[in-house]
């Protein structure tokens, strides 16, 4: 492009070639004076520009669900322990929140959980999430595996890290290095149900608070729903999941997601707690915190498909025989029609 003012004249020329990614640029400037000054960079832009970049591709997704969980447990185990612990004198001569604090740790670790990994990996952060869109929306069953894999580690390693920031505030509480009990402290960081609560009741209760999750989730990502302006999704699910623990929270602490409840289980049968913390109640931790959620969460999902959600990506939307057979029928309908202005010939 060349514009003339006067006696000032720049010249712009720029050549691309957009799939190898290179980009050349010239510049030319003319001052009032008449003299030039040219200045010319040239600058590569390659997909791989070197060795990690090519790693980074394979497992940028699998990373930022971990992340993502991650983060979503050191808020969450966070809260729990800063709430909890602070409620001994040894600990803190007063206690440092309440239930509302620890619903809205939950939220909060959710959301900007979600915000860190949405952009690369959709931000599941949620195995019941990940399986009820591979299941009804497309998303790839090749990648669930690595997907809930990396969840769980997500949650394994969050907790670990809330676990050494809080270990001496634990000892304090439990008594020494030496005790830790289940559920007690190991209460802080995975889900144990009220005594109270029978199984049966347990399982309700993880089943409705998943199901409403993904009820939300689908209308949220629904473009024929009013969904949020771009970027909003998370704080959208902040209040999603502040309404949850507020609401539904307190019988089995809402882990509505399997890697928030055993990637932290994991972590405390590793440093202590021992085998009690799968043993508990029946294998409490297998039915109530894993199964429940993706049960619910494949209902919550069919139920928005069923009734509300009209994109082609949903199992429910396929084309039946009848739909096919029409369409064929239309493309054939299509071909025998014969070319205009040659009626007459």
């Amino acid at each position: 492009m060349s514009t003339s003012s006067g006696a000032s004249i720049i010249e712009y020329t720029t050549t691309k070639r957009i799939p190898s990614k290179e980009f050349t640029e010239h510049v030319e400037h003319a001052h009032k004076d008449g003299s030039f000054v040219s200045s010319a960079s040239m600058e590569h832009y390659t997909r791989y520009p070197n060795r990690w970049s090519r790693v980074r591709e394979l497992v940028r997704e699998y990373v930022a669900e971990f992340f993502g969980v991650m983060i979503l447990i050191i808020f969450g185990n966070g809260v729990d322990c800063q709430v909890v612990l602070t409620g001994n004198t040894a600990v803190a001569p007063s206690p440092k929140g309440d239930y509302l604090s620890i619903s809205f740790g939950w939220a909060v670790g959710t959301a900007l959980g979600v915000w860190v990994s949405s952009g690369i990996s959709g931000g599941h952060i949620n195995p019941a999430v990940t399986i009820a869109l591979a299941t009804f929306r497309d998303f790839p069953w090749r990648k669930v595996p690595g997907y809930i894999f990396a969840q769980v580690m997500g949650g394994l390693c969050g907790a670990g890290i809330i676990y050494a920031n809080y270990i001496h505030a634990i000892d304090l509480y439990e008594g020494g290095r030496h005790i830790r009990t289940v559920p007690g402290t190991a209460s802080l960081f995975s889900t144990y149900a009220a005594s109270y609560m029978t199984s049966v009741s347990c399982f309700f209760d993880e089943f409705v608070g998943t199901a409403v999750l993904l009820i939300v989730v689908c209308a949220l990502t629904d473009r024929n729903n009013g969904p949020p302006p771009a970027g909003l999704v998370p704080l959208a699910l902040f209040l999603t999941i502040l309404g949850i623990g507020a609401s539904l929270g307190y019988q089995t602490g809402y882990a509505i997601n399997p890697a928030r409840d055993l990637g932290p289980r994991l972590l405390t049968a590793m440093v202590g707690y021992g085998g009690a913390v799968f043993s508990f109640r029946n294998q409490y931790w297998l039915w109530c915190p894993v199964i429940a959620p993706i049960v619910g969460g494949l209902v919550g999902t069919f139920l928005y498909d069923a009734f509300f959600f009209v994109g082609q990506e949903s199992l429910l939307n396929r084309p039946d025989a009848n739909a096919r057979r029409a369409h064929e029928q239309a493309i054939r309908a299509e071909r025998q029609k014969p070319i205009a202005g040659t009626q007459g010939v």
